[in-house]
């Protein structure tokens, strides 16, 4: 936005606020759920009537969860012809990795490393939500998080702040787009602010006890990314942060992000998230968890009604400052203007827009470029994969392998159930080889909905003897398992990250009688495969790809799309080693030196991960060489040049992400092992070799103190560079 249109807003948003009753102002802090009827002139009845009411009064500022072309046209015409200034209402949505459309989970895509695929993903998101009357996403989830059991996990880009931040800013820019008033983007809105994928015990909802270094070093960094992308709106958080809940936590929302970060957009609370405070013994009741939120920074009340039920009360008594009320307006008030909703209230309805973008092939096609580039080849034993396209008798085991709806994930709610390509409908695309489908087991029992805990499946084995019979006659099986895709998401905590249910039996059974096995994994978080990953010659990891799953999947599997997909998440050996992470620090007892006990490791298992923070194999194989640096002495205002070269030694072309590494070796506040600080996606010819140069500067090689301040101190520095978080290349810089 350049800075004439910014005064311009600047000075219609201030002559509105100047002819705003206290209430109105107060209104428009106030969100509704929509699931009411608003097609009809006035909707009768309890709730849905007091809205109606509500919205006419001008005491609604948003709406969540209507959608829809019409749906939105009616209660846009409330708002817009029948209150006394004709605000606009925002309409906010879920829209998580898609719309109707459905990309990757974002835990999927951030395994692509493909910042711009994942841009374009959360474009065609936009488009999709757009053009079905929705101007706001609450997304994206830019929480980092280190535990697996947390299924929140799926929402995120994993484990790394560097990485993390940028996709952050990709997500952010694909929702937001280059103009915020074009008719196919949306507002982002970065959450949850902040801890949240710190929950204790991977719990959700739970406490956050993390130091001031993980905040500022860890946690913090891709909300500030997303910050300086121009985000429009952050979402608070369900956890508390040192004691306090993160909605009237004034450290987090006032003093670093509007005053530090100098934020110009607005906060919303999380669901209910205002009311919550007093379940955690924070505020004595709902008019004093409205005074703690407003004064903390939080903007919008979303489905608390503790604003619109109790902040005239509050001005009124002296007890919260008009200002305060003004600052929250103006500031959501601002965010319309620039969706361009008050040259237009009706901008996002446009009927044509929502028959002709919705499930484009542009937007199928875009979405199955991103399922490609999420998919992570884990092992390859043998050079098992790709199958070959005729000839063979192939068996296709698993219940997950026939889904056309669990492969979608979890937070699709404006998607229709079942409308994925199952996995093994794109593998019935190949016709040469014959195919035999077979069941095994089933991994849920019972009803599977996004509202309700299912039922795993832990002891009807009836239809193993069908699917080891089919396995015997086969040249090689196919083993789709993993997670139902409900089974992530929010409140989707587990205490074990083994496969679920029966599954891992009829692993095994089958293995007993063919031991060419292809273990395709569906799920949305890391698991612990140890048993698999010993004795199965090849492992997929597919997470759960979206609408065009089974075509992505088959594509990988036939060869004719090679996996360049990355960890974002180490994958532990057990759920006792969690949280286990790359980029951990030193201990005082690195290594066993003295040939004792007493040192930093388990008893009964290695300290290693199954599959490290930033692995994934490809068809092709990769060599890296002469590791060299521009400088070797530097200064602060330096910039350093790391030059590797990379030879694709393998037969077929590929794809590989080169990653670089750094490790401050003395430093005023301890430092991780390793840190990511630079990556680049290089394809590469057969016996082609490509020089690849990374950068590093004052912003990779400095960090925050403890006071939240960003400090570069010299010392000297290791730097790594390879194809994961285990790299074998290493030298050094000294800055002086």
């Amino acid at each position: 936005m350049n800075k004439e249109t910014k005064q311009s807003i600047e000075k219609k948003v201030d002559s509105l606020l100047s002819i705003m009753t206290l209430e109105e102002k107060i209104g428009q802090m106030n969100q509704y759920n929509g699931f009411w009827d608003v097609t009809g002139p006035s909707p009768k009845g309890g709730n849905a009537e007091k809205k109606y009411e509500d919205i006419k009064k001008g005491l609604v500022g948003s709406m969540l969860t209507v959608r829809g072309v019409d749906q939105v046209r009616s209660v846009q015409k409330i708002a817009v012809e029948e209150t006394r200034l004709g605000i606009p209402l925002i309409i906010g949505f879920d829209v998580i990795h898609g719309y109707k459309t459905l990309s990757p989970i974002p835990l999927a895509e951030a395994a692509s490393w493909d910042l711009e695929a994942i841009k374009e993903s959360a474009g065609v998101a936009a488009s999709e939500a757009a053009a079905s009357g929705i101007n706001w996403t609450f997304g994206p989830n830019v929480d980092i998080s280190r535990d697996p059991r947390w299924g929140r996990v799926m929402e995120g880009a994993g484990e790394d702040p560097y990485l993390g931040s940028k996709i952050a800013t990709a997500r952010v820019k694909g929702f937001q787009g280059d103009d915020l008033s074009d008719v196919n983007t949306i507002a982002a809105c970065a959450k949850h602010f902040a801890g949240y994928g710190f929950s204790e015990s991977g719990k959700e909802y739970n406490t956050v006890s993390i130091d001031r270094s993980t905040l500022y070093n860890v946690v913090l960094p891709p909300f500030k990314a997303a910050v300086e992308a121009d985000v429009k709106t952050l979402m608070n958080s369900f956890n508390e942060l040192d004691g306090i809940p993160a909605t009237g936590n004034k450290f987090l929302q006032r003093d670093i992000l509007k005053d530090k970060w100098n934020f110009n957009g607005f906060v919303i609370s999380d669901w209910a998230s205002i009311k919550e405070m007093i379940s955690w013994g924070h505020a004595e009741d709902l008019n004093h968890a409205a005074e703690l939120a407003v004064e903390a920074g939080c903007d919008m009340d979303m489905e608390s009604y503790a604003y619109v039920d109790e902040l005239v009360k509050l001005v009124k008594e002296g007890k919260v400052d008009e200002k305060l009320i003004d600052d929250a307006a103006r500031r959501i008030l601002t965010v319309k203007y620039e969706l361009g909703l008050f040259d237009d209230p009706y901008k996002y309805c446009n009927e044509e827009l929502e028959k002709t973008v919705i499930g484009s092939d542009a937007n199928r096609a875009a979405v199955l470029d991103m399922a490609k580039k999420s998919i992570v080849l884990l092992k390859n034993e043998g050079n098992l994969l790709p199958l070959p396209k005729k000839g063979k008798k192939i068996a296709v085991i698993g219940a997950l392998a026939d889904d056309n709806n669990s492969i979608l994930g979890s937070w699709r709610i404006a998607s229709d159930d079942n409308s994925g390509v199952s996995i093994l409908e794109g593998l019935q695309q190949y016709k040469g080889n014959k195919l035999v489908y077979k069941k095994g087991a089933d991994v849920t029992v019972g009803q599977t909905a996004f509202t309700e805990e299912l039922t795993i499946n832990t002891t009807n084995t009836e239809d193993f003897d069908d699917a080891i019979a089919a396995a015997k006659k086969s040249d090689v099986v196919v083993m789709v398992l993993g997670e139902h895709g409900f089974q992530t998401g929010e409140a989707r905590s587990r205490t074990e990250l083994g496969l679920p249910g029966v599954q891992q039996e009829l692993l095994e059974a089958v293995y007993a009688v063919n031991k060419n096995i292809v273990l395709v994994l569906t799920n949305g978080r890391p698991l612990t495969i140890n048993w698999a990953e010993a004795n199965i010659p090849a492992i997929v990891e597919t997470w759960q790809l979206g609408t065009e799953t089974g075509n992505a999947v088959a594509q990988v599997l036939y060869g004719d799309y090679n996996p360049s997909g990355k960890l974002p998440m180490t994958f532990p050996r057990n759920v006792g080693q969690i949280p286990i992470y790359y980029n951990h620090k030193q201990t005082g007892r690195p290594v066993n030196s003295d040939n004792n006990v007493f040192w930093s490791h388990y008893s009964d298992v290695e300290n290693t991960p199954l599959y490290p923070f930033g692995f994934g194999l490809s068809y092709a194989s990769f060599e890296y060489t002469n590791l060299q640096v521009s400088k070797s002495n530097i200064s602060s205002e330096d910039t350093v040049e790391v030059s590797v070269n990379l030879t694709n030694t393998g037969k077929v072309a590929g794809k590989e992400v080169v990653q670089l590494y750094i490790r401050d070796l003395v430093a005023s506040v301890t430092r991780p092992i390793k840190e990511l600080k630079g990556f680049e996606m290089v394809s590469l010819e057969p016996g082609e070799t490509k020089k690849v140069t990374l950068k590093l500067t004052k912003d990779e090689l400095g960090f925050y103190n403890n006071d939240g301040e960003f400090i570069v101190e010299p010392g000297t520095f290791k730097i790594f560079i390879g194809g994961s978080s285990i790299t074998s290349l290493e030298t050094e810089i000294t800055l002086n």
